[in-house]
């Protein structure tokens, strides 16, 4: 028997016949077509933006999971994705800070955020998940524009400069109706964009409703087998591993003129024609071709004439009907062009002099607004919503007066014009020269005006409360790690820092509460704050109305207060200070429990504050008895409570 010689390999077979690449129609099945799109945008880093229009809220973590493996492979698991919202800033994306406690004070340390951290390393390409792009916050909007479809970006914010190649993926999700309020910029992002209405995974349905939103794993495969049914399993590990770009030719470019209009714009026919190559290499053409540019088309939505050229299906274009008779010598003989249902349609000349067609409505009135096609994916072309002014600006702070007007006095400089004067100043400097002027009356010439010169005033304040004789309950160490993230917080947030210090043993007055302000938590008083040594008394309630009165005078600013606050309360809630006691220093008769309810009724005043700007925290070192202490005292802030014996790094802090 001869041998038989074995098979060359060959690139990724293409689907079966009536799959949806290629030159074959696209089944109606979404959830095919979903398939494709994820496994086009994991294997072209140019198809890096997702959206899905109309997506059933319930499947967005379901089909973000499942991108997820499909950008990890087989090889290595899935990656957690980011989720963006409303409430992300800019120093939450491009950059992190890292707070160390150590023998030596605080250690501040900028590293990369989460959009920039792994977009230089190996593995598996990050994926970033936008369940709203409607209500995705400024910060993340422009996070997007910058990141998607970028080759390389450099970030400087915060920290020191950072090249960096974004690798990662964007999946967003957006209902047709709230299109039209998103940037056109950012909607052009996203290459890869179809309609998801009428998605149905099997499986899914079953799951939601007896497990809750979060369907379990054998739901997921039930998923991925309803996402990449007919779709060969090659296409998959050439998705993981990326494939190499094809040409695109002439025909190719010319089609994706066609399909879109002459009123499309770049970035859309970009975007076509970039989906059109992925196809055209995942089929392991040479160059991509018209034929591909109508697989492109069709996977994201956006209609195909059926007579297509090049296209097997479609049969020879049928004979137009017969010029009629020609009217004088020389005149070209009209056509009749066909209508909708394949009928001749009737001439100007032929219809009857009393048909004016449809009534139309004329002048302003309003109607109603059309809705967006279905199954289209630019809804933001019907005349829908109105946008944003500036939809990637973010929202400015109220204020009023001249920004030199507000913040605290920190020096003095030749005045400008008549604003803010500096009298003390100017006087002294006109008091200098009354000798030379040889006047009689007390002169000041325009050269001795002076205006203050002001610190910018905050527009975030973070207020810590240290009660130090109650660090029995979670070590000496350990501060620095329980107010980590506050610390972050005011760092990130170029904060004012208000610190207020109870029960210190080198207090100035042990029966008062002591207090400093510094402009940000690099300030070295406030490191040093947190490694004082315990004293004896704990002047706890003067410390919550010492609180009171600088939260109040913080909010009552109209124009400049902060746009928020937070207080911070470190106690175990046991005062044997009473607040008489810290307003007049003298001691009189026994104390027993007069300072704890003098704490409990100062926290009260703060309990009743303005709630959309001030948050508060109570961190409960766990000490026995009376544990229940910070939890009544946090009661009547309207605080949260941290647990202050389950800290991060607290054990490596205590060894």
């Amino acid at each position: 028997m001869a041998a038989v010689p074995p098979r060359p390999p060959t690139s990724p077979s293409p689907p079966p016949e009536g799959g949806i690449a290629g030159g074959a129609a696209p089944p109606d099945d979404p959830a095919r077509r979903l398939g494709l799109a994820l496994v086009c945008a994991a294997a072209d880093p140019a198809l890096s933006g997702v959206l899905l229009v109309d997506l059933d809220p319930r499947l967005v973590d379901p089909v973000a999971r499942l991108f997820g493996a499909v950008l990890a492979g087989a090889a290595e698991p899935a990656r957690p994705p980011l989720v963006l919202g409303a409430s992300d800033r800019d120093e939450d994306l491009w950059t992190r800070i890292r707070i160390r406690g150590g023998e030596h004070g605080i250690t501040v340390r900028t590293e990369p955020g989460p959009l920039t951290e792994g977009d230089d390393a190996d593995g598996a390409p990050p994926l970033v998940v936008v369940p709203d792009l409607a209500r995705l916050s400024v910060a993340g909007m422009r996070a997007a524009v910058q990141l998607l479809g970028a080759d390389v970006v450099t970030v400087e914010r915060g920290g020191p400069r950072r090249t960096v190649r974004p690798r990662a993926r964007w999946l967003a999700v957006c209902r047709s109706a709230d299109v039209g309020r998103v940037s056109r910029h950012l909607l052009d992002r996203f290459a890869v964009r179809l309609s998801a209405a009428g998605l149905r995974l099997p499986g899914v349905r079953e799951a939601l409703a007896e497990t809750g939103p979060r369907p379990e794993a054998g739901a997921a495969a039930g998923e991925g087998e309803a996402l990449f049914a007919g779709l060969p399993a090659a296409w998959r590990s050439a998705a993981a591993g990326g494939v190499r770009p094809v040409p695109v030719g002439d025909a190719a470019i010319g089609r994706a003129r066609e399909l879109l209009g002459p009123d499309a714009g770049v970035r859309r026919e970009l975007a076509l024609l970039r989906l059109a190559r992925t196809l055209a290499a995942l089929h392991g053409r040479p160059s991509a071709s018209a034929d591909d540019s109508d697989a492109a088309a069709r996977l994201i939505g956006v209609a195909v004439p059926q007579d297509a050229p090049g296209r097997p299906e479609s049969g020879p274009e049928p004979p137009g009907p017969a010029p009629g008779p020609t009217g004088l010598p020389g005149t070209v003989p009209e056509r009749r062009a066909a209508g909708g249902d394949g009928r001749p349609r009737p001439r100007d000349g032929d219809r009857g002099l009393l048909d004016t067609g449809p009534a139309e409505g004329i002048g302003t009135a309003p109607g109603a607004a059309p809705s967006p096609a279905d199954g289209s994916p630019y809804p933001e072309d019907e005349p829908a919503a109105a946008r944003d002014t500036v939809p990637l600006s973010g929202p400015r702070r109220r204020s009023t007066g001249p920004v030199s007007t507000r913040g605290t006095v920190i020096g003095t400089r030749r005045a400008t014009d008549l604003r803010d004067i500096a009298h003390v100043r100017t006087v002294r400097e006109a008091a200098v020269h009354q000798r030379a002027r040889g006047t009689e009356r007390f002169t000041v010439s325009p050269v001795d005006l002076h205006s203050n010169v002001r610190a910018a005033a905050p527009e975030r304040v973070l207020v810590l409360l240290l009660d130090h004789t109650c660090r029995g309950g979670t070590g000496d160490g350990n501060w620095p790690e329980v107010l980590a993230p506050f610390l972050q917080w005011a760092y990130t947030s170029r904060a004012a820092v208000q610190v207020i210090e109870v029960g210190a043993a080198d207090a100035a007055d042990e029966l008062r509460a002591g207090s400093f302000t510094a402009r940000g938590v690099l300030d070295p008083r406030v490191p040093g704050a947190l490694y004082r040594r315990a004293g004896r008394a704990t002047p706890l309630a003067h410390g919550v109305e010492l609180a009171a009165h600088t939260l109040r005078r913080l909010l009552r600013r109209q124009g400049t207060g902060p746009a928020e606050a937070w207080l911070v309360v470190v106690t175990d809630g046991r005062g044997n200070v009473p607040l008489r006691v810290s307003h007049t220093g003298r001691l009189a008769g026994p104390v027993a429990a007069a300072g704890v309810e003098d704490a409990v009724e100062a926290a009260a005043r703060i309990g009743a504050m303005d709630r959309t700007r001030l948050h508060v925290a109570v961190v409960d070192p766990g000490r026995e008895p009376y544990g229940d202490l910070p939890y009544v005292l946090a009661d009547r802030l309207g605080a949260i409570v941290v647990d202050g014996r389950h800290a991060p790094g607290a054990e490596a802090a205590g060894e």
